[in-house]
């Protein structure tokens, strides 16, 4: 039997009887008749295991001294076991080939094998000339016991049977854990009384509140970069253009990695949070290009700006993409399992690329050409304050970039102890493939 299965457990399920009237091995005995198949046969769910599964055992338990004294080893008790706890086949009378005129076919029915802790205590292990006989019970405590006691639950100080669950490999884990809860819900009207179940474990909790924060990183990461672009361009209009091209080129990123059969995850969604500051500078540059056209010629349409736009910038989008694609196609080449997870980063970031540059050379020009106006207009207040602010920042920065290039010292002094402060975090970092991670 080959069966596929994630490596991880998807959730833990605890049964057990808060009153107590149930012991160990009642309860793992009933989770694996009655629940444990039916959970396995959820869609999405590899397997369900009892972990320390208590199989029902009839135990005998034998008593070295009194064996001893009445002159009994554990070869008897195996022999005697072996001949009186047999499955037999006890035939018919009057069946084939019988050759007398009889009416009547009769079956013969024998007990079975040995069921109950009094029928094998009732086992012979030797009969005496005078009529008694030596029984395992007189050598022996019987009862019904567990196959293995090397494993006990708890939960809540009663005891407590836990089932575990796998998802199938490349299966949803959020639907997989909604579907359990679903069917534990139901299975719970029939239970006996005094058994009840809790979930003990689950990472569903852990990967929806990461995909949470993640998206709402995602709608921070788009206000950022729509309000940022608005400060920097000072009009409503013209902020309007590239905050268009993030939800389109979101959604085809969303479409393509449908396609290729990549699922939403924290990979996925880091991967569109930074790709998110890459899809607007495309359609920014087109934008404020043709803005200052229009400014400059008072004369020119935005038609005719936006035109005149491409042939300037045009080539520059295309370049930019190319190097952007010739960072991040290699990514998604690398081999092994680090590569399956670079992969769906770097797969992410690529498309949303390309889409980006399409809106940049088809999109935004076309809408620099409907919404922008020709001609000088009034800036806001606010706007020309934060442009001469801008502007003294930039003109300290260049003379503080232009004192550090003649003191060459200084920059390598300074360049030294940020290799050293790196080094020395690395080293003293903790290294692994994926840390830990609180999970509740």
């Amino acid at each position: 039997t080959v069966e596929e299965r994630s490596p991880d457990i998807l959730k833990v399920v605890s049964f057990y009887s808060p009153e107590g009237s149930y012991d160990y091995k009642f309860l793992s005995n009933y989770v694996a008749i009655n629940v444990r198949n039916v959970m396995a046969r959820i869609d999405g769910i590899s397997s369900a295991d009892i972990i320390g599964e208590a199989e029902y055992s009839m135990r005998l338990w034998l008593d070295p001294n009194q064996m001893a004294q009445l002159s009994v080893t554990t070869s008897d008790v195996l022999a005697a076991l072996r001949e009186q706890n047999v499955q037999v086949a006890a035939g018919k009378v009057g069946a084939p080939p019988f050759t007398g005129k009889l009416q009547t076919e009769y079956t013969l029915q024998t007990k079975g094998r040995l069921q109950q802790a009094e029928e094998f205590g009732a086992v012979v292990l030797r009969a005496n000339p005078d009529g008694s006989a030596l029984y395992l019970r007189d050598v022996a405590r019987v009862e019904l016991g567990q196959a293995d006691y090397a494993f006990a639950g708890t939960f809540n100080n009663n005891a407590a049977v836990n089932l575990a669950f796998y998802t199938q490999p490349g299966a949803n884990a959020l639907a997989a854990g909604a579907a359990v809860d679903a069917e534990l819900e139901r299975l719970a009207g029939f239970y006996p009384d005094d058994l009840e179940y809790r979930i003990s474990y689950d990472t569903t909790r852990y990967v929806s509140t990461a995909i949470s924060q993640v998206t709402e990183s995602l709608f921070q990461a788009i206000a950022l970069v729509i309000l940022v672009t608005f400060i920097f361009l000072g009009n409503w209009r013209t902020t309007l253009i590239p905050a268009i091209a993030i939800p389109v080129s979101l959604v085809a990123t969303f479409a393509v990695m449908q396609v290729i059969g990549m699922s939403v995850n924290t990979v996925t969604l880091f991967g569109l949070i930074l790709a998110i500051g890459i899809v607007v500078d495309d359609g920014i540059l087109v934008v404020e290009n043709c803005d200052r056209h229009l400014r400059d010629d008072p004369n020119m349409s935005p038609k005719q700006a936006a035109s005149l736009t491409m042939q300037e910038v045009g080539g520059a989008v295309i370049a930019t993409t190319l190097v952007l694609l010739a960072v991040f196609v290699p990514v998604a080449m690398l081999p092994g399992i680090t590569g399956v997870m670079y992969r769906q980063f770097a797969v992410t970031i690529c498309v949303a690329v390309v889409f980006t540059s399409g809106n940049a050379l088809t999109q935004s020009p076309a809408l620099c050409s409907l919404l922008l106006k020709s001609g000088p207009r009034q800036e806001s207040r606010w706007f020309e304050v934060f442009s001469r602010g801008f502007g003294g920042l930039t003109a300290r920065y260049d003379s503080g970039v232009s004192w550090l290039l003649r003191k060459l010292a200084v920059v390598v002094m300074v360049y030294g102890l940020v290799v050293g402060g790196l080094a020395l975090g690395v080293l003293s970092t903790p290294t692994s493939f994926v840390p830990d991670e609180d999970k509740g």
